[in-house]
């Protein structure tokens, strides 16, 4: 008897990783998935710089002001962070994503309205896409991660996170383009189609995949009724088993069973597959998800620091030009558009060649452990280089760097270290270090450039030397999480 027919499809998909008959077509539509989400926001990100440095705030710039934005962020997520967990935890993942994602639709027609009367949307619009960037991509890799096992996911990620990249390269190049001829709003309309055409293709890839995987298991117990949030974690062979089924899974996460008196193996099984805590109480009881979650919150303070870095730079460059007359007659918000569009469009098509060429080869033949040390060499590397020259050009050539690995190879990694977790710590707690840890970041850096400008007076060359010392702390959370993603994973498969 012959296995399984390979199609046209996967073998193509072959040449970016180790594709399986009939794996194709799903990885295909994820990435599809992930393609809209990301053309969507970098569509709607070129319009951020722009609103918040034309604020008209007296005494603050555009760059000061962008990095106090972040505690606005946080404060919010402390409250719809919590809620997002109550949510997945009472309904199944297609109805969570769809309902996520027509409040975030709904939030955009505002912002169209608004603008025809004139409201002034930089601060508002900062914040609002800070939280909707963090909660929909985390959204988003929550249900990728499961609807794979650990083993096919370290494979078909590559192929998931290559529709990332190639979006955000079709977003950055697409907003700069239809803002002439369709107005400087126009981005909040097709940022809003993009997102209703992804939520049609999740539901597209929770109905085949279910169909694929929870074919012979009653209705009540397939994630189709299930809440989003349980208990449960995906074993090798593609099942979902509870913690309570495995003790070496209990042994590698730390978490263990509380039996009570009289409990049967039932009461124990239907205890852990329900929804068990809050998102935050998650990630504080679980050393690999307290780890994941500082390992964000570091990250994301480097690279805004960064940021920040290349913004300030670029604001005095543009009023110097404006000033001498050789900005071509652009004002400060066009002429900030314009770079940033340029920047955004050479910074993700690097990425999406890192996505398609490397990413795969790189979990293949280094592992996640190697992966996760990449990313932060390269900012090592970049920030020493900055704390001697801090000139546009080569903070330019850091930042296209940093980010391009960030948004491909660390991308796919850190979403990667999920695969072996239950599908409560993937729906609530990735919510908590991928949204709340990240914008925890922002905070972090808003409170340093108050003290480095109001106070301290510090250059752009002393930020890239606090940098490399954060960058230090870094790798050595890197190093702790991937050991203890070899014990999980390993778990997985017994």
């Amino acid at each position: 008897m012959t296995g399984p027919h390979r199609s046209g499809l996967d073998r193509v998909l072959r040449v970016v990783t180790d594709v399986r008959p009939g794996e194709g077509r799903t990885a295909v539509l994820l990435a599809a998935n992930v393609f809209l989400l990301f053309t969507a926001y970098y569509v709607l990100r070129v319009l951020r710089e722009p609103l918040i440095a034309t604020t008209g705030i007296t005494g603050v710039t555009g760059a000061q002001l962008a990095s106090y934005m972040p505690a606005a962020m946080t404060l919010l997520l402390v409250v719809l962070v919590p809620a997002y967990g109550v949510l997945a935890g009472r309904v199944p993942r297609r109805r969570l994503i769809n309902l996520v994602t027509a409040i975030f639709v709904a939030c955009l027609a505002l912002f169209l309205v608004l603008a025809q009367f004139d409201v002034p949307l930089g601060i508002p619009y900062y914040v609002w896409l800070g939280v909707f960037n963090v909660m929909i991509v985390a959204q988003f890799w929550a249900f990728a991660n499961d609807v794979y096992t650990e083993e096919e996911g370290k494979r078909l990620f590559p192929i998931v996170g290559f529709g990332a990249s190639a979006g955000a390269v079709l977003g950055a190049w697409v907003a700069g383009r239809v803002i002439g001829p369709l107005g400087f709003y126009s981005p909040f309309v097709l940022g809003a189609l993009l997102l209703i055409a992804a939520a049609a293709i999740t539901s597209l890839v929770d109905a085949r995949e279910r169909r694929r995987t929870e074919a012979g298991l009653p209705d009540p117990m397939t994630s189709g009724f299930l809440p989003a949030a349980t208990g449960q974690y995906r074993s090798v062979t593609g099942e979902h088993r509870t913690v309570a089924s495995s003790p070496a899974y209990q042994q590698a996460s730390g978490t263990f069973t509380t039996v009570r008196r009289g409990d049967t193996a039932d009461d124990v099984e239907r205890r852990e597959i329900a929804s068990t805590g809050g998102a935050f109480a998650l990630v504080l009881r679980n050393r690999y998800l307290l780890l994941i979650a500082l390992l964000v919150m570091i990250l994301n303070w480097v690279n805004t620091n960064g940021g920040y870095i290349l913004l300030a730079t670029l604001e005095n460059i543009a009023e110097t030009a404006i000033a001498e007359g050789r900005a071509g007659g652009l004002t400060e918000r066009e002429y900030l558009a314009g770079f940033y569009s340029g920047f955004l469009t050479i910074q993700n098509v690097a990425g999406l060649l890192i996505q398609l060429f490397l990413v795969s080869r790189i979990l293949k033949y280094a592992g996640v452990r190697v992966a996760l040390l990449i990313l932060p060499v390269i900012a090592l590397g970049g920030y020493t280089l900055l704390a001697f020259s801090a000139l546009l050009p080569l903070i330019r050539v850091v930042k296209i760097a940093e980010n391009s690995t960030d948004y491909s190879l660390n991308n796919t990694v850190r979403n990667v270290l999920f695969l072996p977790t239950t599908r409560e710590e993937k729906y609530k707690a990735k919510q908590v270090t991928d949204s709340f840890a990240q914008r925890a970041g922002d905070v972090l850096h808003s409170v340093l450039i108050f003290v480095a400008t109001g106070v301290l007076a510090l250059t752009t060359r002393d930020l890239a030397l606090i940098n490399l010392a954060l960058v230090v702390v870094w790798l050595v959370i890197a190093v702790l999480i991937g050991r203890q993603y070899l014990r999980l994973a390993a778990a997985t498969r017994l």
